[in-house]
């Protein structure tokens, strides 16, 4: 292979077999089980780097169905995303992710820096409840329950809280161990269909584990919980801070 051929094909690992296609990443039927919650605010300033600044002591708890999405196939994801603010604009900061597809954690690292890691995260209705849970290996980690279809939620609300901006770590070490890439990106969603949204009384439990850390930000009280389904594209980022030049 030529080195213009190398130059022309290579777009992630393996250079002939990668894996996961060039974008654009459209999710159908997309489902969200959002349990928002108050925690601890020195856990938050221990994990939210500047230039991005805390709020309020806040974090979103993120269940996630993608059933049906190009290039990414048919997984689960959750993880944790806390509201903050940079340069007057308010949104998100994704601290955690854990889901069960390699394509999206290879794609997601490589392309946005999403803090994506291998685990097992389940979702499901069982009666009059939707459920979701996150297993690292054998060992629980976080459950969430919410009741299903309760209450119909604000729709424009959802809609506002789903465009708003989101930003990202992303972090690519040199070939000695330290880091050759330092970001802070900001993505957003784009091409945004709600289908439903609801709300209802719902519960959060996190867990102390070694590695899969999402009960570092404790549940002090859950302040409420939404759960949508939603066609959308995940849009690419746009880099705002170079922490190495910067």
């Amino acid at each position: 292979m030529k080195i213009e051929d190398v130059r022309r094909t290579g777009y992630s690992m393996p250079l002939t077999n990668p894996a996961y296609p060039v974008g654009p990443y459209r999710f159908f039927n997309r489902e969200y089980l959002i349990i928002t919650y108050r925690t601890d605010p020195a856990a938050l300033e221990k994990v939210v780097p500047e230039p991005l600044k805390v709020t309020d002591p806040i974090v979103k708890y993120e269940f996630i169905r993608m059933p049906d999405s190009t290039g990414f196939g048919d997984y689960t994801e959750t993880g944790q995303v806390i509201p903050v603010e940079f340069e007057g604009r308010k949104g998100g900061f994704v601290h955690s992710m854990y889901l069960d597809d390699e394509a999206p954690i290879a794609g997601g690292r490589e392309l946005w820096g999403f803090p994506k890691k291998l685990a097992k995260p389940r979702f499901r209705v069982e009666s009059d409840v939707l459920v979701a849970d996150l297993h690292y290996g054998s060992v629980l980690c976080a459950s969430g329950t919410m009741g299903y279809k309760y209450k119909p939620a604000d729709h424009d609300a959802v809609m506002a809280s789903m465009l708003a901006p989101s930003w990202l770590l992303k972090i690519i070490p040199h070939v000695d161990g330290s880091a050759r890439i330092l970001e802070l990106v900001e993505y957003y969603l784009e091409e945004v269909t709600i289908k439903e949204a609801w709300t209802g009384p719902a519960a959060l439990g996190l867990f102390p584990h070694a590695i899969c850390d999402v009960a570092k930000l404790p549940v002090l009280e859950v302040l409420s919980a939404v759960h949508i389904k939603a066609d959308l594209t995940l849009g690419l980022g746009k880099v705002v801070h170079d922490y190495l030049k910067d």
